[in-house]
């Protein structure tokens, strides 16, 4: 190739991918503000009405940072440092909404980011981010009554320790002494624990609009620990899994201790269990194996049922199977129809645009709760 014409490529070459680069950057609307997760008076993180987040972290002594979050190199986005000591950095792309885990690495240290508020996820204490999604409304604070969580500790005989729960009783649980509830018990996912359908879930404020609009009938919803997270996630790692030790936690010693300490409906009829992902799994165990004690199986990301293993047990109320539709919507959608066929009352939900996340499980408890125990 001549000279002159090599010049010119290369020149030609070099301005489109500024003007490719230039274009890129601009396309980032500059309305960044702090993620509602931050820690009292901190700015950054921050995310965008398109859905980038972007990090600042004060490290002057650190050769390296980077955030497990984003679309850079391995699932990452690296930050770059400034002459003020400040390292910053924007995801190369827009985040999926809702809820995100993230952490830092530092020099090849991991650790939390100092800006936001932590969330128990992948058995450790992690950052989270929220990126608002479209239709945050349902799960959003607003100005209606709103019920209570508390926390719970049970005895356990079969592990020889006090257990802890969170319960949550609706708005006027209080007021009218006379009035019974019923219960679902809500199981989390591997690597969570009790606190995160409240924290990552709003699992009550959920309930507190739905139960505002007049959609839903109050009742009660009972979070613990699903003694999943000695399991480490690999081929045919969750498959010897045993639900013995959870299952007569959860029958033998929580179900009657919340029957006798909280005003319930005690009976088959007006009890439920659900989960999400592993919360899933125990779920469907769980209600196979003890089909006299729940009446609503829900499973959230968490597997499916088939006629052939429901057939000869007592027949649930209702099933209800969700996933995102980045997931297995056609197994959710396949399995509800062959339930239907062999006469169950069996519902499908796919969230739209979403994976295996909490905005997909916020968007199948909206789906549910309207569902259960009607009378």
């Amino acid at each position: 190739m001549k000279p002159k014409r090599l010049f010119a490529l290369l020149a030609f070459t070099f301005a489109s991918s500024l003007c490719m680069a230039q274009t890129a950057s601009n396309s980032i609307a500059d309305d960044f503000k702090p993620s509602t997760y931050n820690q009292p008076g901190q700015e950054y993180p921050q995310v965008n009405s398109q859905g980038y987040a972007r990090f600042r972290i004060k490290a002057p002594q650190s050769d390296s940072i980077k955030v497990s979050l984003g679309l850079g190199g391995r699932g990452g986005t690296k930050l770059t440092k400034g002459a003020d000591g400040f390292w910053t950095g924007t995801t190369e792309g827009p985040m999926d909404e809702g809820f995100h885990y993230y952490h830092l690495t530092i020099d090849g240290g991991v650790f939390n980011d100092p800006g936001t508020l932590n969330f128990y996820g992948s058995t450790r204490w992690e950052s989270g981010i929220e990126i608002p999604a479209h239709d945050q409304d349902f799960y959003a604070l607003k100005d209606v009554p709103h019920g209570n969580v508390q926390q719970i500790l049970f005895p356990s005989k079969s592990t020889n320790t006090s257990r802890r729960a969170f319960v949550y009783t609706p708005p006027g649980y209080e007021k009218d002494k006379s009035k019974k509830y019923p219960v679902l018990y809500l199981q989390h996912g591997w690597g969570e624990d009790e606190t995160a359908w409240s924290n990552q879930g709003h699992a009550n404020l959920i309930m507190d609009n739905l139960i505002a609009t007049g959609k839903i009938q109050p009742f009660i919803i009972v979070m613990t620990y699903g003694m999943t997270n000695d399991v480490r996630p690999g081929p045919g790692a969750f498959k010897s899994f045993k639900i013995d030790p959870f299952q007569t936690v959860l029958t033998d010693e929580l179900v009657p201790y919340v029957d006798a300490s909280f005003r319930t409906k005690a009976d088959r009829a007006h009890r439920a269990m659900g989960g999400l992902s592993m919360g899933g799994m125990e779920t469907h165990m769980i209600t196979l194996n003890k089909p006299e004690t729940f009446a609503y199986y829900a499973l959230l990301s968490g597997g499916t049922y088939s006629p052939d293993e429901l057939k000869d047990k007592t027949k649930p109320k209702l099933i209800f199977i969700s996933c995102g539709s980045k997931e297995r919507p056609d197994g959710v959608k396949n399995a509800v129809v062959a339930l239907k066929a062999a006469g169950y009352d069996a519902v499908s939900f796919v969230s739209e645009n979403t994976a295996h996340e909490f905005l997909t499980w916020r968007r199948s408890l909206y789906e549910l709760a309207p569902l259960l125990f009607k009378e």
